[in-house]
Order: C-alpha cells, then sequence, then structure tokens
C-alpha cells in the first residue's frame, strides 16, 4: 500500500511521541486533496467540519490537518517556483544560443571589414605607383565582384507560366533572405535602446551603408513555428500601415512548400506623399533542419516574372529578399528572425519629407519590431499571461484598435476607391477638404448600409500636415492626450457624437476655447511592452446658457494612444479617437480623427551644417526654408511631421456648413497645438512665434492687483524700485519676470487650481493658459511643500504674505522642479476682499 508521510508535531495517537511521521491512507489523502481542491486555506471551522463529514479523518487532531495544509501549499507553491525557473531557464538557454550566434556573425562581420581594410589599404598603395589603367582595371573588377554577390541568371523564362523560372527567382530570394538574417551580406548595427535579455523584446538592428533601407530583429517567442507563420503572414493584422494584401497566385513548391505572387497595397502616413505599393513573391518551405521559413522580394523587370498590377494612386516601391525564419526552440516555443529590406522611392517625395523614407529606425519601429511585438503579444494572451478589465476578449480590443488606426489612415490618404473625392478650396491651401457620400463602404462592410440610418448622406474629412521643430512627439502627444481642453471644441466634439443618434445636431461655429470640458480617462487594455493604450474618454457635459441645453450631456470617445515614450527611437506617436455610445456594441461603427506625429531623422548637408525647414503648413514647404548650409545658431535641429485629420458625418443640406465648420476648427487647431509646442518644449531656435502677451481688461486689473497686494503686504516692490505703474507696462513686467509667478483660486470647499501664471510659470508648469485651469495646486506641490503651506496658511491669511523653503513640485507633464524659495500672498481686489492666491518661485530649474 502506498503510504504518505508528513511531519506531525503533536501527535494524535498518545503513543507516539511529538516529532514522530504520521502515515496518512491514500482515502485520507484523496479527502484532503478534494477539500484543498475547493479552499487551499481552511478556516478552523472548515477543518473541525472536515474531521465531522470523513470519519477516516476522525483520528488526526485538527492541528494535525493544520499542518497537513500548511505543507501542501508550500508544495504547491515550490511546484509552481520550480516551473517558473525551468521556463526561465528555457528562455535563458535560447537567448543564450541566439547570442552565441550573433557573436559570431559580428566575427565575421569584423573579419571581412579587416578584410576589405587591408585590400583598400593595397590599392590604395598600388595606385599611387600606376597609372590610371590600373584603378579603371579594378573598377571593372570590382563591378564584376558585385555581379557575382547579386547574379541574375536570365537563361529562365521567368512569368507565370513558368514554374521553374518563378521557383528559381524564390531560391535567390531564400539565399539572399537567410545570407541577411543569420549572414554578413548586410552591416547590421544594433539599435539604440535595443539591449537583448530574457525579458526584453530581442535584439533589433538596422542596416548601415546599404542600398535602401533594412531593419533586423531577432527574439524568444512561445508559440509554435507554424502558429507564428499563420499570423506574420497576416500582415494586415500587424502591420497598421498596411491598407490590403491580395493574393494573386498560388504555385505549390517541393517541401511542402508554396509559392505566392501577392499584390500589396501600404496607406502613406502622411498627406504629404503618395502611398506606396509592393508587387512581390513570397516563398514559404521547411529547411532541411526544421526551420520554417517565408521571404519574399518584389519582381521586377530585373529579376524577370510577370508583371503586376498597374495603379495609378501608388508609387511602386521595391522590396529587396525580407522575410522571416523560425526555429523550433528546444522545451517548446519558436526563435524568430525577422528582415526587412525595402526601398521607398525617396526621390519622389518633397526634399524635407525623404528622411521619412530614408530612415533604418522609423522602418525597424514600424514593421520589424511591430511584428515581433505582435506574435509576444498573441503568445501571452494564449497563455492567459494578460487578463484585460471590462470583460471582453483580447482580440476584440485588439480588433477596435485596428479599426482606429485604418479609420484614421483611410482619412488621412482619401483614396478614389474608397469613395473619396476633393471639395472646392476656401481660397486658401492649407487644409484639405474631401467629402465621401459611400460611408457604410468607408466603415466596413459588417456594417452595411446600417451606419447613419437616419441621418448624415456622407462623410467629410478637414485634414492638414505641418512640420514642427524641437518638439519631441511623445511629449505632444501625451500633452494632447491630457490636455484635451487646451485644443478641443466641445460643441464639435457633440456634433461628431450626434451622428450615433437619430436626430442631427445643429452645426457649430468653431469657438476659440470652446466650451472647457472634464474628462476621465478610462484604461481598457494595454499592450505588453505599454508601447499602445486603448481607452474610454468621458466628456462630462455642461451647459452655460438655455441655447446649449443640448450640450449637457455626457459623450464618450474610444481612444487610441501611442508612442509615448520618449525613450523609443524612431518611434511614431499617435493619438487617435471616435465618437461611441453608452452600449459601445463590439460592432459598433467608428468614424476616426486624430493626431500622427512622426520624427525626422537630422540630415546633414555636405559642409557639416544641417538644413533647417521651419515648420508651417504643408502649403508653405516650398517658401519656408532655411537656405541649405545654414546651421542653426543654437544647435537644435530635431524636426518631426504632424498630420490632422478630423471627420464629420452630414446631410445634403448641411455640407457646405460642415465644411466651413471643418476648416475653422483644424485651423484653430493648427494654432493651438503652435502655442502648446513652444509652452512644452520651449528650445532655443525654434521658430514659433512666442505667445502674445494677454490683453484684455480683466488681465490688466488682475496684475494691478497682484503689484498693489504684493507692495502692501510685503512692504516691497514686486517689480523694482524702477517698475511703472502703467497697466500696459505692468502686464508686461509681470509676464517677462525672471520668476514664475502663479495665481491660484481661494476654495475652501475644494482644491484650488491655478487660473492665471507668466511666460515663466507656464514654462516651469510646461502648459498653456487654457490647460493651466486644469491643474491642481496639490497636485503640483509635493508632500514636503503641501505640509509647509498648510502650516503658514493661517499667517498668510492674517498677515498677507508668507516665505516657503526650498523644495520641490511636478510640472503638468510629470517632471520634478525644484526651486530655493517661494512666496505666498493674498491678492486683494479694489474693495479690499480676498480674490486669489499668488505664489512667487524663485530660481527654479528642471530636476
Amino acid at each position: 500500500m502506498m503510504m504518505v508521510h508528513t511531519m506531525n508535531r503533536e501527535s494524535p495517537d498518545k503513543g507516539l511521541d511529538s516529532g514522530k511521521y504520521v502515515r496518512y491512507t491514500p482515502e485520507q489523502v484523496e479527502a484532503l486533496e478534494r477539500v484543498y481542491t475547493e479552499c487551499p486555506k481552511p478556516s478552523s471551522l472548515r477543518r473541525q467540519q472536515l474531521i465531522r463529514e470523513c470519519p477516516i479523518l476522525s483520528n488526526i487532531e485538527p492541528k494535525q490537518i493544520k499542518v497537513w495544509f500548511q505543507n501542501r501549499r508550500c508544495r504547491e507553491k515550490q511546484r509552481k517556483e520550480a516551473a517558473r525557473l525551468q521556463t526561465v531557464n528555457r528562455k535563458l538557454n535560447a537567448m543564450n544560443k541566439l547570442l552565441m550566434e550573433e557573436n559570431d556573425r559580428l566575427q565575421k562581420q569584423v573579419s571581412h571589414l579587416v578584410y576589405e581594410n587591408g585590400h583598400m589599404k593595397q590599392q590604395l598603395h598600388t595606385s599611387s605607383g600606376t597609372t590610371t589603367d590600373n584603378s579603371c582595371e579594378s573598377v571593372v573588377v570590382s563591378g564584376q565582384q558585385h555581379q557575382q554577390q547579386n547574379p541574375n541568371p536570365q537563361h529562365l523564362q521567368r512569368d507565370a507560366n513558368n514554374p521553374a523560372g518563378l521557383l528559381s527567382i524564390a531560391e535567390e530570394a531564400l539565399a539572399e533572405f537567410l545570407s541577411k538574417a543569420t549572414g554578413t551580406a548586410v552591416d547590421w548595427v544594433q539599435m539604440i535602446g535595443m539591449k537583448p535579455g530574457p525579458d526584453s523584446i530581442g535584439i533589433v538592428a538596422i542596416s548601415r551603408n546599404c542600398s535602401g533601407i533594412a531593419a533586423r530583429a531577432c527574439g524568444l517567442v512561445s508559440l509554435e513555428p507554424m502558429k507564428v507563420a499563420e499570423i506574420l503572414k497576416d500582415r494586415p493584422s500587424w502591420l497598421r500601415d498596411c491598407r490590403c494584401v491580395d493574393t494573386l497566385s498560388v504555385i505549390p513548391a517541393g517541401n511542402g512548400g508554396t509559392i505566392e505572387l501577392i499584390y500589396t497595397q501600404m496607406y502613406a502616413p502622411t498627406t504629404l506623399a503618395a502611398a506606396r505599393d509592393f508587387w512581390t513573391l513570397r516563398y514559404s518551405t521547411c529547411l532541411e533542419d526544421g526551420s520554417y521559413v517565408v521571404c519574399e522580394r518584389s519582381i521586377t523587370s530585373a529579376t524577370g516574372g510577370p508583371t503586376g498590377p498597374p495603379s495609378s494612386s501608388f508609387v511602386r516601391a521595391e522590396m529587396r529578399p525580407s522575410g522571416f525564419l523560425i526555429r523550433p526552440c528546444e522545451g517548446g516555443g519558436s526563435i524568430l528572425h525577422i528582415v526587412d529590406h525595402v526601398d521607398l522611392d525617396a526621390w519622389s517625395v518633397p526634399e524635407v519629407m525623404r528622411p521619412l523614407y530614408e530612415s533604418s529606425k522609423i522602418l525597424a519601429q514600424k514593421m520589424t519590431v511591430a511584428a515581433l511585438r505582435h506574435v509576444r503579444q498573441i503568445a501571452q494572451e494564449t497563455s492567459g499571461e494578460v487578463q484585460y478589465g471590462g470583460g471582453r476578449q483580447p482580440a476584440v480590443l485588439r480588433t477596435f484598435s485596428q479599426r482606429l488606426c485604418r479609420g484614421f489612415n483611410d482619412a488621412v490618404n482619401g483614396f478614389v476607391d474608397d469613395g473619396w473625392s476633393p471639395m472646392g478650396s476656401d481660397g486658401a491651401e492649407d487644409i484639405t477638404v474631401m467629402i465621401n457620400l459611400s460611408p457604410g463602404k468607408l466603415c466596413g462592410s459588417q456594417y452595411g448600409n446600417s451606419f447613419l440610418p437616419s441621418f448624415g448622406s456622407g462623410v467629410l474629412c478637414a485634414k492638414a500636415s505641418m512640420l514642427l521643430q524641437n518638439v519631441p512627439p511623445a511629449v505632444l502627444v501625451r500633452f494632447l492626450r491630457e490636455h484635451r481642453s487646451e485644443w478641443a471644441d466641445y460643441g464639435v466634439d457633440a456634433y461628431a457624437a450626434a451622428s450615433l443618434r437619430a436626430s442631427p445636431f445643429a452645426v457649430p461655429c468653431a469657438r476659440a476655447g470652446g466650451f472647457p470640458s472634464n474628462q476621465v480617462i478610462l484604461p481598457l487594455a494595454q499592450t505588453v511592452e505599454h508601447e499602445e493604450s486603448l481607452e474610454v474618454v468621458r466628456l462630462e457635459g455642461h451647459a452655460y446658457s438655455p441655447e446649449d441645453m443640448g450640450l449637457a450631456r455626457d459623450m464618450y470617445l474610444l481612444q487610441l494612444c501611442s508612442g509615448v515614450d520618449e525613450n523609443v527611437v524612431g518611434g511614431c506617436a499617435q493619438l487617435v479617437f471616435a465618437p461611441i455610445d453608452e452600449s459601445f456594441a463590439d460592432d459598433a461603427p467608428l468614424l476616426p480623427s486624430g493626431f500622427r506625429i512622426i520624427p525626422l531623422e537630422q540630415k546633414s548637408t555636405p559642409n557639416g551644417a544641417s538644413t533647417n525647414r521651419t515648420l508651417d503648413l504643408a502649403s508653405a514647404l516650398e517658401g519656408s526654408t532655411r537656405q541649405a548650409g545654414e546651421a542653426d545658431p543654437n544647435g537644435c535641429n530635431f524636426r518631426s511631421v504632424l498630420t490632422i485629420a478630423f471627420q464629420f458625418t452630414f446631410d445634403n443640406h448641411s455640407r457646405d456648413s460642415v465644411a466651413s465648420m471643418a476648416r475653422q476648427y483644424v485651423r484653430s487647431i493648427v494654432g493651438s497645438i503652435q502655442r502648446v509646442a513652444l509652452a512644452i518644449a520651449p528650445r532655443p531656435g525654434s521658430n514659433i512665434s512666442p505667445i502674445s502677451v494677454p490683453t484684455s481688461p480683466e488681465a490688466l486689473t488682475l496684475v494691478r492687483w497682484i503689484a498693489r497686494s504684493y507692495s502692501l503686504h510685503t512692504g516691497a516692490d514686486l517689480f523694482g524700485s524702477d517698475s511703472q505703474t502703467s497697466g500696459d507696462t505692468l502686464l508686461h513686467q509681470l509676464w517677462n519676470h525672471t520668476d514664475a509667478i502663479l495665481c491660484c483660486s481661494l476654495k475652501t470647499n475644494a482644491s484650488p487650481v491655478f487660473t492665471f501664471a507668466n511666460q515663466t510659470g507656464l514654462d516651469m508648469l510646461e502648459t498653456t493658459l487654457v490647460a493651466l485651469q486644469d491643474i491642481m495646486l496639490d497636485k503640483t506641490l509635493d508632500e514636503p511643500g503641501r505640509k509647509a503651506l498648510c502650516s503658514e496658511f493661517p499667517k498668510i491669511m492674517q498677515q498677507g504674505y508668507a516665505h516657503l523653503p526650498a523644495g520641490v513640485c511636478a510640472s503638468s507633464m510629470g517632471r520634478m522642479v525644484s526651486y530655493e524659495q517661494a512666496t505666498v500672498w493674498k491678492v486683494l481686489e479694489d474693495d479690499e476682499s480676498n480674490h486669489c492666491l499668488a505664489f512667487m518661485f524663485v530660481n527654479w530649474s528642471f530636476v
């Protein structure tokens, strides 16, 4: 009979000494295990009940039952920990193997470079003592070597009717792809910020001195090879810039492989350049070592093969041999190698935009790393490691993200075959307006004709692109997300939300500042590495007059935010949102609008100076350039391109009104972003015009109160002995004061919020005058600062002012700010009643 042993601290048998082992019968163990499955940690009452219900346990004391459960929980914990350590060990072994292979490849690359260096030195030494004929001969030899490295046999008739010719192209593509994935065909350099490790995304490298642009990634994924291949072949599911993939022909090949002729269309990321398409051959096969490989290359006149489908709206790009190699990993999972190598025909886009099409870093983030992240995301969802709230499946939430991106890309590109057509301009060319009279097709076939059933006969899109200088994309998108009231008009939001209701809403006039509204962000899901988040935004409605009662209801937006990590090199930042109703059905129609900011790599001119193209709307690109070779005197030359697109529904009677509102709205957003750009990134050399000094009568009165109260309470002059008393002069002196001066509300029943600040105060809080009113005082001061203010508050109210010691506070973007001293005083109105509190932070700086 099998006997189970456990340590007994207090033996139930009086004949047994304490510390002896108690022997449990299989029946007793089975009874205890049943209870453990239901309740691993039973209470004292539950253990006593167990003994009463199970006569076979009657000879065991309750205390001994408690010891059994303790031991059982300990064994379970040890088992789980052992399994976890085994998994980590497998990952480490696989990663070690990957790193050793990468080390071998790098050693080969070093040897190759050393050989080339020696050969070049020899050629230079030889050419110095010979005639130019030898150098010409060297050029011929070099050209022959180049031809040998890039064989292009023409003896086979490579067309759709000759599978042998296509197989020849496929085998060449396979050999070239493998030489890039695991060999030294491309001079790879590790991408900054991508360090390998068991929990990292993997090893990411980009090309250097390569024809076209290329990126490579390799990492571990806990999925079987064929499942990985199935996921990656479905390019539209993970590549957000992919519009469609059409497989026009499938030809069986050896080893159970296939050859496919594929036509792919890609969205243009901005309104400033045409979209790209590819005509490629894709070859899938198994290698002798059990690995599975899928490689792809363009079919061109040089390679032979059939001619691809023509397209007037696209520029034909070339895919050099690319693909993915999937190797089975011992103990389960796969080792994945991905290579992307393309030539996007950068010469066909405006010069200022070419860095976007010549950057291997951007290619790595948008394609290579995105593919690896997507596979890892699905692997963790499959294993149950990722849990999302709200009762929705991860696949459903992922579909929402894809639909938001796709809808935004459709709006930015405005393809004719999607039903888009341009609308006449209002005389200015800064905003492009397009209309679409087939919204059912625009929003997806799953909606049929049910979208906008009783309202709206079409969709209108207003869009623009602009160049930003010295504004990090991640910081700007974070600001746009967290301070919606800075740029959004609540009335326009209400009009967009009306498309989800049966009754139309009056077309608003976009007002400067619009209606302020509070937003509440409710997170739905995040990707594994938090590079993208899906959330619901509730906009709380307010009515300010009887005619605005239609606005006094909450509205909801489904919002996708990505690229907010400032440390990601070459990353695109995006904020896309669409109105939804309270039901938030899985098949809810979406009409996305939003912002996309893509960094442009700094390019140097031949003489070493950087070209500096200033920010302006797309229409002013040609006229807003600095002369080539003119260096930025401040050394700042970080540029990015911002694309804005907003979509609205309209009916036959409101089309012109909606178009006028949309143009005015997008123009107001452009102006807001230019002001925000200066506020959140006050870099030297920025060409944005500075924020104008507020000159309203209210501002002049407030400044007079601030200066008079300071002098009254402290006995000193706020601006020194040479200050002037006129309103305009006082305002300019306060606005340009070197210390940060801020005013906050003086409330006893609510948290004080800031109401006014000078330029230095706005810089310190990294905000603007409008967004300032969303910032609360207690969220800005740290704990010691709040305690110091509370202790001095009675003195402030009685004496009129107080000095706070040096401390630390936080800007609206979360950055820490240190200051040497803060002076707080009570601002009095003309009738001596309390108006607000004023703060002056002396000698502040970012930590």
